[in-house]
């Protein structure tokens, strides 16, 4: 295997834990917040947890949760971001 094609199995790897966030957020809000944190590559994934109750979930990497919560804590200030308790344990062991 070349250099090239050992450095792309090393980042397609996947983590050994996942961690996960669910929070609710308003639907006006939602394709913006999408767009802003999918555009950090590779950190987390957002999909629809409960579509009735407006529930998203993050699903990230355990070892980046201080990354993902200081994004969070900065979007604070321009979205309606409501966490739902206990949503923070690790999906995956």
């Amino acid at each position: 295997m070349n250099e090239r094609h050992a450095n792309t199995a090393e980042k397609s790897n996947p983590p050994d834990r996942l961690a996960k966030i669910v929070f609710a957020l308003p639907p006006a809000e939602i394709a913006l917040f999408k767009a802003i944190v999918e555009s950090y590559d590779n950190l987390v994934t957002l999909r629809t947890e409960d579509p009735r109750h407006h529930y998203l979930c993050l699903y990230f990497a355990a070892e980046t949760e201080p990354e993902v919560r200081a994004i969070l804590d900065s979007l604070r200030g321009r979205f309606s971001i409501r966490e739902i308790e206990g949503s923070a344990p690790g999906v995956r062991p």
